[in-house]
């Protein structure tokens, strides 16, 4: 998966409210983070964590190899490309209104030097065995073998929730971020899944606007062993409107959450028609 065993984390803008805050929980959480980036804070520490200026040098001192970017969005370029030359492998971008140009340029920068770009605007990876990159509560979660993949943070927490109270735990839990752009796919992560051994079944959590479900039906159709059950947010919404994230917007006719539900079906796939009623779809997995 995206954070295992030997990921080291490194928390850039960490000596900022949001850096700090959640830098805290993360180590809370269990997560091996290694060093802290803030240019002009280096030799400070955030909760006992060093700072260092650069990400270069946090490499070169710890080994740092995943990065968690709580900065600005006029800086997150910036702040994203230094980690891609740092020689990172992974990168959860939390920072939100990031402009389209932007992205598209780290994601690029970061597909041709092997750097895993996940987000802009997610809540990042939540793992029971590994702790956490970003700002999942890690609170509702409960260690088990349901692996999540999902487009909303706060729909992640609702139906995470609702399945730690049924008694069902989670193996790991991805958000791959609301905007119209980003590096890491509802595929992607699909596949991550799909060979991940601690992972036995899987929950999608889609919404409307764009065609990513209807690309993930087809994968699962084709390639994926495990069950997959989902929920599509934004059955209501009206055409033309943008609801939530800048990717959940309806428009021509495409993006419909009809659409993916029905593709989704296609492949084989259950369908709630509630967050709620996600986890009885698992239970009916595990009892089968």
């Amino acid at each position: 998966m995206l954070m295992g065993p030997d990921t080291k984390v490194l928390v850039q803008g960490i000596t900022g409210h949001q850096g700090e805050y959640h830098a805290q929980s993360m180590l809370d959480a269990g997560t091996n983070v290694v060093a802290g980036v803030t240019p002009g804070r280096g030799g400070s520490k955030v909760g006992g964590v060093l700072v260092y200026d650069s990400v270069m040098k946090a490499v070169n001192a710890t080994g740092a190899n995943a990065s968690v970017v709580f900065v600005p969005a006029r800086v997150a370029l910036d702040a994203v490309l230094e980690a891609i030359d740092g020689g990172l492998r992974t990168v959860v971008v939390i920072s939100e209104h990031i402009p389209q140009k932007d992205a598209l340029i780290m994601i690029e920068y970061g597909r041709l030097k092997g750097c895993r770009i996940l987000g802009p605007n997610c809540p990042g990876i939540a793992s029971s065995r590994y702790g956490k990159m970003g700002i999942m509560p890690t609170q509702i979660f409960k260690n088990g073998r349901t692996g999540i993949v999902s487009r909303s943070g706060t729909l992640t927490y609702e139906i995470v929730s609702a399945l730690s109270e049924a008694g069902i735990g989670q193996s790991t839990c991805i958000g791959i971020g609301g905007d119209r752009i980003v590096g890491t796919s509802l595929i992607d992560v699909l596949e991550e899944l799909e060979s991940d051994p601690e992972t036995e079944n899987v929950v999608l959590v889609g919404e409307i606007g764009g065609t990513a479900e209807e690309e993930a039906a087809l994968m699962i159709k084709k390639r994926m062993s495990k069950p997959v059950v989902a929920y599509i947010a934004g059955r209501t919404a009206p055409p033309g409107k943008r609801m939530g994230h800048a990717g959940a917007i309806i428009s021509r006719g495409a993006g419909t959450a009809s659409s993916k539900i029905e593709a989704l079906k296609g492949a084989g796939v259950k369908v709630a028609l509630s967050p709620s009623g996600i986890p009885a779809l698992i239970i009916a997995l595990i009892t089968v």
